[in-house]
């Protein structure tokens, strides 16, 4: 029977939290006033992997997932995320009571996750424009509502900083093809030469934004995000199947942007930011 930690998959929730982070960072908000956002969303997040294994445990194919679920019955996976959902959802009624719009976009985040996991995970492009959405987006426009509300008078987000939301987004997007590909998820229906093209555009875009937005944005601590990128057009430079390896260092990477985006906030509040 596989540890039982294993089962929430804690080590995904990253992608749920940084996004958070970024709002909190670029925003100098203070972290405390919205944690029970960021623990609400890891609560969800770990309801969304371990409803996405009880979708996958049914294929035969999903080796990996299998062996994590091996011991446990479909019904006590279900049960883990019930739990963490209807934990993470009490969390989340601060700030949905206190502005409504937030109630309305978590709805719409609870649907396209459900969206993902139970139709159209192996839908190229579509699935990842649900994740996009679920993940980044609408829980950035969460922590940025939850903060000011919805200004009458002015743009709830600057140029510079919708700028800043896409940089993310693209970011995000590659490390989702690049996930697929090690996985065999649904982009691995094409040929390898095509992945490898995938691959190389997502990330030659996501170079380009991440270039411009230190331009935009010159604060020194984004410096590191425009190596990903490169790091992710070095690994892929032949058409060949990759390791299981290089997603377990994508997924380290994650957790390492984690801890740095929590670094980064508690430098700020302490008035440490450096612009070039």
């Amino acid at each position: 029977m596989s540890r039982r930690i294993d089962l929430l998959r804690l080590d995904y929730t990253f992608s749920v939290i940084v996004p958070l982070l970024i709002a909190i960072f670029i925003n100098n908000y203070l972290i405390w006033n919205h944690i029970d956002i960021i623990v609400g969303f890891v609560m969800l997040a770990i309801t969304g992997n371990t409803w996405n294994d009880v979708v996958d445990m049914r294929d035969p194919n999903e080796i990996e997932t299998l062996e994590r679920v091996e011991g446990y019955h479909w019904k006590e996976i279900f049960t883990i995320g019930l739990v963490t959902f209807v934990l993470g959802f009490t969390l989340l009624l601060r700030t949905c009571f206190e502005k409504w719009i937030n109630g309305i976009l978590l709805f719409v985040i609870i649907i396209l996750v459900l969206l993902y996991c139970v139709k159209y995970k192996s839908v190229p492009i579509l699935n990842h424009i649900l994740l996009g959405a679920s993940h980044i987006i609408l829980p950035y426009f969460m922590i940025k509502i939850d903060h000011i509300g919805i200004p009458l008078t002015e743009p709830l987000m600057s140029g510079t900083e919708w700028f800043l939301m896409f940089a993310f987004f693209t970011f995000a997007i590659t490390g989702q093809f690049v996930h697929e590909v090690i996985d065999g998820d649904s982009i691995t229906r094409f040929s390898l030469k095509t992945q490898q093209k995938i691959i190389w555009v997502s990330s030659i875009i996501t170079l380009i934004v991440a270039v411009c937005t230190f331009i935009v944005y010159p604060v020194i601590y984004f410096i590191p995000f425009i190596l990903f990128p490169i790091g992710t057009l070095y690994t892929f430079r032949h058409p060949t199947k990759s390791t299981k390896g290089v997603k377990d260092v994508g997924i380290l990477m994650g957790n390492f942007l984690l801890i740095y985006f929590v670094t980064l906030i508690i430098m700020q509040m302490n008035g440490f930011v450096i612009l070039l």
